[in-house]
């Protein structure tokens, strides 16, 4: 009876083969399921990135224009703005200071600001202070913040350009990357890890700035731990140390909204600051630290010995260099448009990555066909925005503007022989491969066009250096991870990024590395979330999703008339539509971001009953902000695709941090902006425009009026409101 009863309790406990099946078809469509949205998140990401890297590009079209207004808007003018002209100006010798301690100290605090109050030189129970005080939100008073970089510059200037540590003096050295203003990022890498110390050394590898909107506040906790520790507490410079990055990216206008009457004072300062961080940190004589990366000209024996101050700002070449390249008559269009020298004899190819329209009128996206090609920070060379397309509109075929300076690394039209560098532009060259280089897969390293500056490495090139320096180990930040950190080229590279969250809430986790005496890293991961813990996998995939395509949405309003120009070519009988390949080709030839069109054309424009794309659809879940009349063909889209940069240029004109510009300020700004572009727009335009976006007609024209006028909404946004 007991054994009966045992043998049939074994048979009721195994399962049924239609059981067994079901669990199997379960198990499939699961894994298909997680598949799909992998999928999903891999496209979101990578539409992410390559609209970030077409930013960066942009960027350096900007850095062209503000050489061009600060070498044109005196002639125009009559007095250039303060800030510009100290901004650009990267010859300024930053030693002559006397006196600055005792103005900051004379700068009165009231009675009722209730933040922390600090005394140098700083205490344990200042940093703590300030943490509190940044933690309950307390602005610290502009004399600290003053008093603070002043201290911070002071101890600065004493650093070397590398430097060197040891794990014999603590068990583990922690390395955070890019923060990029995501302060609870930081005060939970703190949590988790414990504050800086002589028993937990720090090293923080640049990036702590813009984007992010708590910018600020990191400074000056990693500036007050810096003095508090100075042995133990270690920081590298970031191609975002850098002040015309800032003024894209937001740190700039972050710190004028929250130090109005001494933030000019404090960007000085910053200035400085930046341009005095180390650049390389070493570990044991074995593991290099850097932000970017390295080429392979990078020799840590010349970076040790160059001026690292006189590097303000990466994105523009030495001065002497620019007198070099000057050129007969069109000197000053070709100041605006040079690259580095030192990306030579590029080839073009058919297959680029992605320039942005402007930049890809210049031809800039050829890349080296050597192994010997060190890094590019190519400033895109203008043309009229009305250049005739071409019959084909194909991603290899570009036209070259006339009259524009051609040399070899912008194109291989002209062979122009470079001059020798100076010492001063050799120094420039190894900055920015420090600061901006990314690596690759393939051996070799050729000019870094997805982003413009800096150059891509590969394995060889990382084996060489580390074989010639007696390293072993290269840790860098720079890019952003999903899963916060990357290994790569054979274990001899480590991608380490610190900012959670870096796109989209849920986008990628942050992480820090820790190296103890044996050298071997060990990973922390961590994701700051105040929402996305109740969201499922896909809530979490279809927010990020939701928000790349309504990027990528605005990117595709702001070249409407080129992608009609260049559908319109292909649709000969004017039926509205066109095959899928011709509009994916057409998409990509104008934006150049190198996204996987034919997969995301079902989010972005729908099908005509045979089949082809409706291509005129792609824009029909975007629309102004505000009706603005086409005063002149073009224009408005014009000034809504230039519009962040006008922005910044708005900023530094606004001397009294009013918010307000005058008329004629706006009349003087955009002629600039039309002589710099080509842009073919009368006076009279550019007069009934400044009318019209002066909604409340007031004689001055408001930043938010300006936003207003030139932004996008989402019909699907307006709809759920």
């Amino acid at each position: 009876m007991g054994c009966g009863t045992s043998i049939e309790t074994e048979n009721q406990g195994k399962p049924s083969a239609a059981a067994m099946k079901a669990a199997i078809l379960i198990q499939r469509w699961y894994r298909r399921y997680i598949a799909q949205l992998e999928m999903r998140r891999r496209c979101t990401w990578n539409i992410f990135q390559s609209i970030e890297y077409a930013g960066e590009q942009d960027q350096l079209q900007l850095s062209s224009f503000f050489t061009f207004m600060l070498d044109n808007f005196t002639h125009l003018n009559g007095n250039g703005p303060d800030l510009i002209s100290h901004l650009l100006d990267s010859v300024v010798e930053p030693w002559t200071e006397e006196g600055r301690q005792a103005k900051y100290e004379q700068i009165s605090v009231p009675e009722s600001y209730t933040g922390p109050r600090l005394t140098f030189p700083l205490s344990t129970t200042d940093a703590n202070n300030l943490l509190t005080a940044v933690k309950e939100q307390k602005t610290l008073h502009a004399r600290y913040v003053l008093q603070l970089l002043h201290e911070t510059k002071k101890f600065l200037k004493q650093m070397p350009n590398v430097i060197y540590l040891s794990t014999a003096y603590a068990k583990e050295i922690t390395i955070c990357g890019d923060l990029h203003g995501r302060l609870d990022d930081l005060l939970l890498i703190f949590y988790k890890n414990g504050l800086p110390s002589a028993e937990n050394p720090y090293i923080f590898n640049g990036d702590f700035v813009d984007r992010g909107k708590k910018s600020m506040e990191i400074v000056i906790i990693l500036f007050a731990f810096l003095l508090l520790y100075p042995d133990h507490m270690h920081l590298n410079r970031g191609n975002h140390e850098d002040h015309i990055m800032n003024l894209r990216y937001g740190f700039t206008k972050e710190v004028m909204q929250k130090y109005k009457t001494h933030g000019r004072d404090i960007l000085k300062l910053l200035q400085d600051v930046f341009s005095l961080l180390p650049i390389a940190t070493v570990i044991d004589n074995k593991v290099l630290v850097v932000h970017g990366g390295i080429s392979d000209r990078t020799d840590l024996d010349f970076l040790s010995t160059i001026e690292r101050y006189k590097v303000k700002s990466a994105l523009r070449l030495p001065r002497c260099s620019l007198e070099q390249l000057e050129l007969g008559a069109g000197t000053r269009q070709g100041r605006a448009q040079l690259g580095s020298p030192y990306s030579q004899g590029r080839a073009s190819r058919s297959t680029r990555k992605r320039k942005g329209y402007l930049a890809r009128q210049s031809s800039c996206s050829s890349t080296s066909s050597s192994s010997s090609s060190s890094s590019s920070l190519c400033s895109p060379c203008i043309s009229s925005l009305n250049t005739p397309r071409r019959n084909t509109p194909s991603p290899c075929n570009l036209p070259s503007p006339s009259g524009v300076l051609q040399v070899p690394f912008l194109d291989s039209f002209v062979s122009i022989a470079p001059p020798e560098p100076t010492r001063e532009e050799l120094e420039w060259r190894q900055v920015v491969d420090i600061l901006w280089s990314d690596p690759k897969i393939q051996n070799g390293c050729t000019p870094n066009t997805f982003r413009g500056g800096g150059c891509y490495f590969g394995p060889d090139v990382t084996q060489n250096l580390l074989e010639k320096h007696g390293l072993k180990l290269l840790i860098r930040s720079h890019e952003c991870k999903q899963e916060g950190y990357e290994i790569c080229h054979d274990g001899q590279v480590i991608t380490i990024f610190s900012a959670s969250n870096y796109y989209e809430e849920g986008s990628n986790r942050g992480a820090y590395v820790k190296l103890g005496p044996g050298l071997v890293p060990r990973f922390f991961q961590y994701q700051v979330s105040r929402s996305t813990r109740k969201l499922t996998l896909q809530q979490r995939v279809n927010v990020a999703e939701g928000s790349a395509l309504k990027a990528l949405q605005e990117k595709l309003y702001a070249h409407r008339s080129e992608l009609m120009t260049a559908f319109q070519q292909y649709d000969e009988n004017n039926t509205g539509s066109i095959s899928i390949g011709d509009w994916a080709q057409v998409v990509e030839s104008v934006l150049r971001l190198d996204l996987p069109w034919r997969t995301l054309r079902p989010r972005l424009a729908r099908l005509a009953p045979d089949g082809s794309v409706d291509y005129e659809s792609c824009f029909e879940d975007v629309s102004p902000g505000q009706p603005v009349p086409q005063v002149t063909p073009n224009f408005a889209e014009t000034l809504y695709r230039y519009r962040t940069d006008l922005e910044i240029i708005f900023n530094i004109m606004d001397k009294d941090n009013s918010g307000l510009i005058s008329i004629e300020e706006f009349r003087q700004t955009w002629r600039l902006f039309n002589s710099h572009l080509g842009v073919d727009v009368d006076d009279h335009a550019i007069d009934e425009m400044a009318r019209i976006i002066d909604f409340n007609k007031d004689g001055s024209i408001d930043f938010n009026e300006f936003l207003e006028a030139f932004r996008v909404v989402h019909k699907l946004d307006v709809k759920e409101q």
